[in-house]
């Protein structure tokens, strides 16, 4: 992550946990200990439709007569519709026709819950509900660039447990590599710091890692460069790393609040505006300016929100008219995508195949032995 001070040229962007106004109107006090309001939806048995729409042809050669999808079918929390007029459906149709084939995603830290790591804001499980053991003065603080050059200790223990290594890809991760597979992922912007997505096989050209990783390291007050695994054995063994330049305390290149988010995430200029369907998953739509490029494709492109909780634009009444909205356990949303794809085998598969890889690679020896064998 280029964090120079001297590329005054290039644009810069901070990241801040404030929401945006309107949202913050919008949205209801304690959103996030709302329970889902799409728990009904989620028992509709979808085993018809799923095989009436995995007959269609992925390149579109097989259309159906049906109205036109993409209308505003789901209009708030107290309407339940058919199972053909799900936002799911809908925008499976879009894809088996062959409309979507520039799809951004969107994710944020609920996509990895199902690997067993904790996203921030779930009350009572979320990371910032279980922080009081740190002895900061807010759950945000623990992320935020000024209390870090104070008191770097608090986030170095989070940190040992954050970092890559102990936590596998799941099946959410690779339904998008599935979709670039497929030839249909344009871009993955993620707020998440865990890897993951690199670590199911996504390339690094379609990934977007809005919020930094632990992939790099560097001082947080000159910006020198750092070895990574020389920080990481240094915050394992409880000792702060030190820039060999300045002196001043070496972090992983996360980005905390207050901090520049790096020059990838301008790609979303190129991006947006591209999309042909716009997939977010997994985020409380809280963390600005990430939150924001939601609203930066074109009116006509449709939105799919998979989440726990209705969050951000898609809260409000009516949606528009392009938006879709499923909501419940996220694992089980993106399972019954990819049936009604038809891609939960390729995917299965996929996983096999990138598990015994990473299996090989960790362990050269015992693999030499197998294939001998």
């Amino acid at each position: 992550m280029n964090k120079s001070k001297s590329s005054s040229e290039k644009p810069r962007t901070t990241r801040s946990s404030q929401l945006r106004p309107s949202d913050a109107q919008s949205q209801p006090p304690d959103a996030d200990a709302q329970k889902p309001y799409g728990k009904q939806r989620k028992k509709q048995s979808h085993s018809a439709l799923v095989q009436d729409l995995s007959q269609m042809s992925v390149n579109g050669q097989d259309r159906i007569a049906k109205p036109e999808y993409g209308e505003n079918i789901h209009e708030g929390p107290s309407s339940l519709k058919p199972a053909l007029e799900s936002g799911l459906a809908a925008v499976v149709r879009l894809m088996k026709l062959g409309r979507c084939k520039n799809i951004v995603v969107v994710a944020g830290a609920g996509i990895s819950t199902a690997s067993g790591i904790p996203d921030f804001r779930t009350p009572g499980t979320g990371l910032y509900a279980n922080l009081e053991k740190y002895n900061i003065p807010f759950p945000e603080s623990i992320f935020n660039i000024d209390y870090f050059s104070n008191d770097p200790l608090p986030f170095f223990s989070l940190a040992k447990s954050l970092y890559p290594g102990s936590h596998r890809p799941n099946y959410i991760h690779y339904f998008i590599r599935m979709l670039h597979h497929k030839g249909l992922l344009l871009r993955v912007y993620t707020q998440n710091i865990d890897g993951l997505e690199k670590l199911c096989g996504i390339p690094e050209d379609k990934l977007v890692e809005a919020h930094g990783s632990f992939a790099t390291a560097s001082c947080h007050l000159c910006y020198t460069p750092y070895p990574a695994d020389e920080a990481k054995d240094a915050i394992m063994s409880d000792r702060i790393p030190t820039c060999s330049f300045c002196t001043a305390t070496v972090k992983p290149d996360v980005v905390f609040f207050g901090e520049d988010l790096p020059q990838k995430y301008f790609l979303n200029t190129q991006d947006f505006p591209k999309a042909d369907l716009l997939l977010i998953m997994g985020t409380s739509l809280q963390i600005e300016p990430f939150a924001s490029l939601v609203n930066t494709v074109r009116s006509a492109v449709p939105r799919l929100l998979l989440n726990r909780d209705a969050v951000g634009p898609f809260t409000k009444a009516p949606l528009r008219k392009k938006d879709f909205v499923e909501l419940g356990n996220l694992e089980d949303l993106v399972r019954t995508f990819a049936q009604m794809l038809d891609w939960n085998k390729d995917i299965e598969a996929m996983m096999s195949e990138q598990e015994t890889l990473v299996s090989n690679a960790s362990f050269p020896q015992l693999s030499e032995l197998q294939t001998r064998s």
